[in-house]
């Protein structure tokens, strides 16, 4: 595919031909009555006057079709019979001959908020996931000539991207070892930017920020993947629990040797390390039981 390549036009400054269209009118005012065929003029006269008049207006709308305005960040293609003449980025009134066409595209920075689109994650699970995308248009030579219509384009390739993305990482990672959507933000917004860069260059088309806004499992699974995550946070805080309560304990025990309050074989030191775990572990308050005899 041939790739067009943005140019600037060549145009006039619209307040020159400004005063070149005041002037062909004052030239007209005192030009034309010097015309006027009187009573009794020849025919030759009278075709003078007939082509002045026919002059003055070809004159007039020639250079007063010429003109029109670029506003800030706006910039207009400019095509002669089919061929492409450049684009004109500078602000304010311009002019071009007539018979150039001028089509105007916007240059501003664009916001998109994506629908909300199904795709399945990494490890094949449905979810739902949708994104924001800033973009603006960098070639218009590119977007006009390159694409049928770059807006479209535009919406089209973010999904696409959007689902490239998407399926590369896994929603979440319960042993903690990979990226996912939920956990690496930063990561996942880099990769959907600079995918769609690639997928909108052929365009003009630059993404200068990406984003995903919205990201949850389907409907059909969500309870279930709910009850997961509850059932992997309880895990892991029992986990938590019972390390601390080991460091406790070993503590505890380490205490009470060095300072010799007490001597401990290994049943009783088996007795108060159960003892001491049930006490931390457990969930409901401990109710301690006073021991009157002995363990042997």
């Amino acid at each position: 595919m041939n790739i067009s390549r943005e140019r600037p036009a060549t145009s006039t400054n619209g307040y020159i031909m400004l005063l070149v269209l005041l002037a062909i009118v004052v030239v007209a005012a005192f030009v034309i009555p010097q015309f006027v065929p009187v009573s009794g003029s020849s025919k030759a006269a009278k075709l003078t006057f007939i082509g002045t008049i026919i002059g003055t207006i070809l004159a007039l709308g020639v250079v007063a079709s010429g003109f029109f305005m670029i506003q800030p960040n706006m910039a207009a293609v400019i095509t002669m019979f089919g061929a492409y003449r450049g684009t004109e980025r500078t602000e304010g009134l311009r002019w071009v001959w007539p018979w150039m066409m001028r089509t105007k595209l916007s240059a501003r920075a664009h916001n998109i908020h994506s629908e909300r689109v199904k795709i399945n994650d990494f490890r094949g699970n449905p979810i739902e996931i949708a994104c924001n995308v800033v973009w603006r248009v960098a070639d218009t030579a590119q977007a006009s000539f390159d694409v049928d219509d770059y807006k479209e384009f535009v919406n089209i390739q973010i999904e696409a991207g959007l689902r490239t993305v998407g399926s590369r990482h896994p929603y979440d990672d319960f042993e903690g070892e990979a990226v996912t959507l939920r956990g690496g933000g930063e990561v996942v917004a880099q990769e959907l930017l600079e995918e769609l860069n690639d997928r909108l260059h052929v365009a003009g088309i630059v993404v200068d920020e990406a984003g995903l806004t919205h990201l949850a499992y389907a409907p059909e699974i969500a309870s279930a993947m709910l009850r997961r995550q509850q059932a992997d946070a309880v895990i892991a805080a029992r986990s938590k629990l019972v390390i601390g309560a080991v460091g406790m304990v070993e503590d505890a025990l380490t205490k009470l040797s060095q300072d010799n309050i007490v001597e401990l074989d290994d049943e009783r030191r088996a007795a108060m390390v159960s003892n001491l775990m049930v006490v931390l572990c457990g969930e409901r308050e401990a109710h301690p039981v006073v021991n009157a005899g002995s363990l042997y």
